[in-house]
């Protein structure tokens, strides 16, 4: 039975899946791989890892793989898909596609069908394509100007209403926790931090969801803000795609954003519901990777059948 291997290259974390074409055999993770962020060496030994480990989990070897699919983030960029298909070829000697993260989320989602999905992780982008196969997106122009609701986002968010509080002479626990988790030995230190070229804001999301699950209201409303602007990106998309009198397709949610915090489902939920009544949100955080591992088997349907051996 053919083997084949899906990967989600995430900025926080890598997914690697395995499966024989009927069920998911392992799955494993390793630390990110966003070449843009985080550099090929990093991006290398990230994926090198995670397609070790599932091959181990699995017990298959890495050459026995048909067929392989990798979603990263800039994978429309030559230079970044260049660079990924050379890390793959290092490890698989299989045929290989190179994807959008927001390709294989929707394929995840949707299969081949039309839908909508919404990735919110260290970054943020919505994706969705109509029954003609016409596709569009919205956000994901990266951290520094766009990625509305990210870990990112929520991370910076947060961090500048904690400040304004102080401004206001108010006493801020969520600053307090931001203090302890950066870490930063003084409020001078975390604003040099802060506004530094390398500044990972995405590593304050697990305080602001600790912040508000403790009651916090400045953090709660920080991951309230953020499914609205998910929501509003959702909304760019279907505007785009899908006219009034067409059925309105399902949206879908993916990433660690919406995976960790069901305040962010609740208001993206409550905001999509508000401005389309009839519109289906899947409760279920759907996998990427899954959807790599489905464009991996797809693939091999282009891929000329070895000849049987007596």
């Amino acid at each position: 039975m053919p083997i084949f291997l899906g990967i989600d290259g995430g900025g926080t974390k890598t997914t690697c899946a395995i499966g024989d074409g009927t069920r998911v055999l392992a799955v494993s993770e390793s630390a990110g791989s966003n070449i843009v962020r985080s550099g090929i060496e990093q991006a290398r030994a990230s994926i090198h890892e995670a397609v070790r480990s599932a091959c181990h989990a699995a017990e298959v070897q890495p050459a026995t793989v048909r067929c392989a699919c990798i979603g990263v983030a800039g994978a429309g960029r030559p230079d970044v898909s260049s660079q990924i298909r050379k890390i793959l070829s290092e490890i698989l000697t299989c045929a290989s596609s190179v994807e959008g993260d927001m390709v294989i989320a929707l394929a995840a989602a949707f299969g081949s069908g039309p839908g909508i999905v919404t990735i919110a992780g260290t970054g943020s982008i919505a994706y969705g394509r109509d029954a003609n196969g016409l596709t569009a997106r919205a956000g994901g122009w990266g951290y520094a100007v766009s990625d509305e609701g990210s870990g990112q986002w929520v991370g910076r968010r947060a961090l500048s209403r904690a400040l304004r509080a102080l401004d206001e002479g108010e006493s801020s626990v969520l600053l307090n926790s931001i203090l302890r988790a950066w870490p930063a030995a003084s409020l001078e230190e975390l604003i040099t931090l802060a506004n530094s070229a390398h500044a990972d804001f995405s590593k304050l999301f697990p305080v602001v969801l600790a912040s508000a699950d403790g009651g916090d209201d400045s953090a709660r409303a920080v991951l309230s803000q953020a499914g609205a602007e998910l929501a509003g990106l959702a909304s760019s998309v279907m505007q785009r795609l899908f006219t009034v009198s067409e059925t309105i397709p399902a949206v879908a949610m993916a990433g660690g954003v919406f995976r960790r915090s069901a305040v962010v489902r609740q208001a993206f939920y409550n905001q999509l519901r508000s401005e389309f009544p009839a519109i289906g949100v899947n409760s279920t955080v759907v996998e990427p990777v899954l959807g790599a591992l489905e464009l991996a088997k797809n693939l091999s349907g282009s891929v000329p059948q070895e000849p049987a051996t007596a």
